[in-house]
C-alpha cells in the first residue's frame, strides 16, 4: 500500500525551523525524497479518482505545486513553503470544480471546490441560490457531507452582495465568494496505512457538491444549456 512516510513530515518540520536557501541546498536530497513520496501517493489517489471521474491532470508529479514562495510583494521573505500540496483539474466544460490536498506538520487537508471564481460564474451561482437554495441545502445537510467535511468553507462578504437584501432568506449562502469542502487529518492519520482509502472516500464524497455547481454553471436561469 502506497502511503505518506514519516520522513516526509520530518523534513517539512525541519524546513519550517530552517527556512533559508543554504539549509535547503544542503538538504536538497531529503526534499527530493519527500516530494517523490507525495507524488507517488498523489498518483495512486489520482488513479482511484479516475475510476469515477474524468481528470485532465496528467499524473501525481504534475499535480504538485512548487515549493518556492512568491515573496515579491510579501513582507515575509522566507523562500520556501513548509507544506507539500497539489491539485487535480476535472476535464471538460461540463465538469466544474477541482480537488486539492496539502500535507504539513501544521495542517493536512484533503478536499476541493471552487476557489478563484470568475465574476460571471459567481453571479450565476448567486442567481441560483437567491432563487432556490433548496438543492444546495440538501447537499450540505446530508449525513455524508456532515461526516466527511462538517460544514461549507470559503471566504465570505461581511454584508450582502450587491442586488440582494441583508435579510434575504438565503443570505448565509449568498455571502460566499468561495465554495469548498475539506477534511482535516492529523499527522498520525496521514501516516496510517489506510490513509489512501480515507483520502479517496473524502474526495469522492465531493461529487454531489461538484454535480450541483456543474449544472448551475453550465445552464442559464431557465435551465437551458450554455454549452454546445
Amino acid at each position: 500500500m502506497i502511503q505518506i512516510q514519516s520522513s516526509t513530515f520530518d523534513f517539512l518540520r525541519r524546513l519550517a525551523e530552517n527556512n533559508d536557501r543554504n539549509w535547503f541546498a544542503d538538504h536538497r536530497g531529503e526534499y527530493d525524497a519527500a516530494r517523490e513520496n507525495v507524488a507517488e501517493f498523489s498518483d495512486a489517489l489520482l488513479e482511484r479518482l479516475r475510476e469515477t471521474d474524468v481528470i485532465s491532470t496528467e499524473n501525481g508529479k504534475k499535480s504538485l505545486f512548487r515549493i518556492y514562495r512568491d515573496v515579491r510583494f510579501s513582507k515575509d521573505k522566507r523562500p520556501y513553503k513548509t507544506n507539500i500540496a497539489g491539485s487535480y483539474t476535472r476535464d471538460g466544460l461540463q465538469r466544474r470544480g477541482g480537488y486539492y490536498f496539502t500535507f504539513s506538520p501544521a495542517e493536512s487537508m484533503v478536499g476541493g471546490g471552487f476557489y478563484g471564481i470568475e465574476k460571471e460564474d459567481l453571479r450565476r451561482i448567486r442567481q441560483e441560490l437567491g432563487g432556490d437554495a433548496g438543492p444546495m441545502r440538501e447537499i450540505l445537510g446530508a449525513e455524508q457531507f456532515g461526516r466527511l467535511y462538517g460544514h461549507l468553507r470559503g471566504e465570505q462578504l461581511k454584508t450582502a452582495p450587491q442586488g440582494y437584501a441583508k435579510d434575504h432568506p438565503n443570505i448565509d449562502l449568498l455571502r460566499y465568494k468561495q465554495f469548498f469542502a475539506a477534511r482535516n487529518f492529523t499527522e498520525a492519520e496521514v501516516l496510517a496505512p489506510d490513509f489512501l482509502d480515507r483520502a479517496t472516500e473524502t474526495l469522492i464524497g465531493l461529487r454531489p457538491f461538484f454535480d450541483y455547481f456543474s449544472e448551475v454553471l453550465t445552464t442559464d436561469a431557465n435551465g437551458e444549456s450554455l454549452i454546445g
